[in-house]
């Protein structure tokens, strides 16, 4: 592990803090490409924690290290770095900003007191992130903005924080304006608003602090009444407007502090301009990260309660209380086995501690209910990949854990005498399926082990062993996420290949008809001797399966009935068809003959059988497939080329209503057969520019067009 930290230039121990008040839990977000990644590169070599600064195009920053992340330059899944300023801990949690790895995200926004949007000066920011605000503000959880990559030719602060200001609205104003160089083009500097002074780094970082060149004047005058009156409309010193309208000249000190006050409740959202590459404007980062940002003291905790589902008092952030503490991503390392990383929100965690792991809620994704009494080993401070050993982790931190048998990503680690259970945060359903199918009976055993690895630190994919069409089929959030899921399992030695997913249909008939089975063999000695005639009529849709018993003067002995049946419903189970089972269909057994020594159960089940594929060719089989209730949220402007293309889907359009939770947009609400669903999580997001999303549930069976049933028809021949 030592040797990793040197390569990575890792300087100096783990940042320690004994107290919550002495943390600060980051989130960074934004869309893929606005420079998240590279940011926090840049704020770890500023702050010392690294010596030089990785790149995202050579595959060596400290949150980018999975392989599939280098492979495709861009972050796919959450890493932490923690970094020291000024007596203060910032853990810095670097999302991906692909929608794809949104599961990552929300496990960032748990382990987050405060969010910080990372918006590109060059290419804006895209819906996602807008919406991304809004959930933000929903849960009033403080938020400030980074203007990046001021150091491309095509930036515009300008007009990016024109555009945070209609998307985001109100109170989104900078605290600094970016001062260019004698180029007219290169940010060499920052003017500062509330001091009024210039941070010049002409000549590198810590800049030179000087008065303003008079051309600055008028630009910091114009934006500094701006911000000055947004942040007295926050005060909670109701005079104090009323004296800056009657002239008063407010003190710096207030004004800073009202403006960290504001900030920490969430009400106000400082704009800061930076430049990775040069280093402006990280220093005044840092400042509103440690100072305007509030520490888990003054954040809202997750409610708790027992593992039986007791109620429990609220949350505390205190060192000395209870043990509560969430894994909010586990992750597998080739060398070390499970790492846990884990915030701890009461209590304090400490090596070689006892604990209880309860994870429950998330069994129908693969994760089944479990409870387990664990030794802590050693406790880390996560800098990306590599690990830094602590005495212990203090409420309100984040550490990682490693070697537990048991703990999955939203996993609750409580005392071993006082289990509790986090209420778990909102998952995203994955709807993007994919069959895998691997190449050797070593590659299923190598697969089998992998996949319980993948399922326990990847809540949003979902595992799904379908006994009806025989297929092994991971659930994603998307392309992308699957890439990376398929990825991960070669990488662990398994050899696989894709295929077509197969949606469980049904087969029912559609006319009354009879059928007659007579199953009669003699081969010396015992034979088989059984004959059945039965009707076969249709049910409505749903209504099951009915045998009934019509045999009059003994023609079919009374204790081979059941062997009839039997003989059905198997039947019913295999296909008459296309191998789907049969459903809604009422058999009813009329006539029949028995021998008095050949008949036996078994003859009588192959005679059931073979009357109900007599009574199939007469009675006019149908393919059902299922269809789903599918409600699409998407913005206003994009509802009339979804509802084109859910027509060219065979779907019905139930209706349209305002979205409740969201301005601009719209619940399209239809009914659309599964198997026109497998890739709509693509394609919705492409008709909407991400922000599309949707559910879906199974509604019933209706029957299949009849050139889409025959060629699953052909299909089933192919294969049998």
């Amino acid at each position: 592990m030592a040797q990793k930290n040197q390569e990575k230039g890792i300087t100096g121990g783990a940042p320690v803090v004994t107290e919550p008040g002495r943390v600060r839990n980051v989130v960074l977000v934004g869309h893929s490409g606005a420079g998240k990644t590279t940011l926090v590169e840049a704020l770890l070599t500023a702050s010392g924690t690294i010596t030089r600064a990785g790149t995202v195009t050579d595959g060596t920053t400290v949150c980018d290290h999975d392989p599939a992340a280098v492979r495709q330059q861009r972050s796919v899944s959450l890493a932490c770095a923690p970094l020291l300023h000024d007596g203060i801990k910032v853990n810095l949690l670097d999302t991906p900003g692909y929608a794809d790895f949104v599961g990552e995200l929300r496990a960032g926004l748990r382990a987050a007191d405060a969010a910080l949007f990372v918006v590109s000066a060059v290419d804006g920011m895209d819906a996602a992130t807008a919406a991304l605000w809004e959930e933000c503000a929903a849960v009033d959880m403080p938020r400030a903005v980074a203007v990046s990559r001021l150091d491309h030719p095509r930036a515009d602060f300008d007009e990016a924080v024109a555009l945070c200001q209609r998307v985001f609205g109100d109170n989104v104003l900078p605290l600094y304006l970016p001062m260019l160089g004698d180029d007219g083009v290169s940010t060499v500097g920052l003017l500062g608003l509330i001091t009024r002074r210039v941070f010049d780094y002409t000549a590198g970082h810590p800049p030179v602090v000087r008065d303003p060149d008079p051309e600055h004047l008028p630009a910091i005058a114009e934006s500094r009444n701006e911000l000055i009156e947004g942040i007295i409309a926050e005060s909670e010193d109701e005079s104090l407007m009323d004296r800056y309208l009657g002239g008063e000249e407010i003190g710096t000190e207030i004004l800073i502090e009202d403006l960290e006050k504001a900030v920490a409740r969430g009400h106000f959202y400082p704009v800061v301009p930076v430049c990775a590459e040069t280093g402006v404007g990280l220093d005044a980062l840092l400042e509103v990260l440690t100072a305007g940002f509030p520490s888990p003291l003054e954040h809202e905790l997750p409610a708790v309660s027992g593992v039986d589902g007791s109620p429990r008092p609220p949350l505390t952030c205190d060192p000395d209380g209870p043990l509560v503490a969430e894994v909010v991503k586990t992750t597998i390392d080739r060398h070390v086995g499970r790492v846990s990383l884990v915030r701890v929100f009461s209590g304090t965690l400490r090596p070689e501690q006892t604990v209880h792991v309860s994870g429950h809620g998330l069994a129908e994704r693969g994760h089944p209910d479990h409870d387990a009494d664990e030794r802590v080993g050693h406790i880390y401070t996560p800098l990306g990949a590599s690990l830094r050993e602590v005495a212990s982790c203090v409420a309100g931190d984040i550490c990682a854990i490693t070697k537990s048998g048991s703990a999955e990503t939203g996993d609750t680690i409580s005392a071993k005498d006082e289990p509790l259970l986090i209420a778990p945060w909102q998952m995203p359903e994955p709807l993007l399926p994919v069959a895998i199918v691997a190449k050797s009976r070593a590659d299923e055993d190598a697969l089998a082990r992998n996949l319980a690895r993948l399922v326990a630190g990847d809540p949003t994919m979902r595992l799904d062993r379908n006994a009806e069409t025989h297929q092994l089929v991971l659930w994603c959030m998307g392309e992308a996420h699957a890439d990376v899921v398929l990825e991960r399992l070669r990488a662990g030695g398994v050899e696989l290949d894709t295929e077509p997913v197969r949606v469980s249909l049904r087969e029912t008939l559609t006319a009354p008809a009879k059928g007659h089975g007579r199953h009669v063999k003699q081969s010396g000695g015992h034979g088989q001797y059984a004959v059945c005639d039965i009707e076969v009529e249709p049910l409505p849709r749903g209504a099951g399966f009915e045998f009934v018993d019509r045999v009059v003067g003994g023609a079919v002995p009374h204790n081979y009935i059941p062997s009839v049946e039997k003989g059905v419903r198997a039947q019913m189970e295999r296909g008459l068809v296309a191998g789907h089972p049969v459903v809604d269909l009422r058999v009813t057994l009329f006539d029949g003959k028995a021998h008095s020594v050949d008949s036996s159960d078994a003859a009588f089940q192959t005679a059931g059988a073979l009357a109900l594929k007599d009574a199939a060719e007469k009675a006019q089989p149908v393919l059902l497939e299922p269809v789903d209730e599918v409600v699409i949220r998407v913005p206003d402007s994009a509802v009339g080329s979804v509802m084109g293309d859910l027509s060219g889907r065979r779907g019905r359009v139930l209706g349209t209503e305002p979205d409740p939770d969201g301005e601009g947009r719209t619940l399209v609400r239809a009914e659309v057969p599964a198997t026109e669903l497998l890739r709509y999580a693509v394609e919705l997001r492409s008709m909407t520019s991400g922000t599309g999303t949707f559910r879906r549930e199974f509604a019933r069976y209706e029957p299949m067009p009849s050139h889409l049933a025959d060629q699953i028809r052909k299909e089933h021949a192919t294969r049998t």
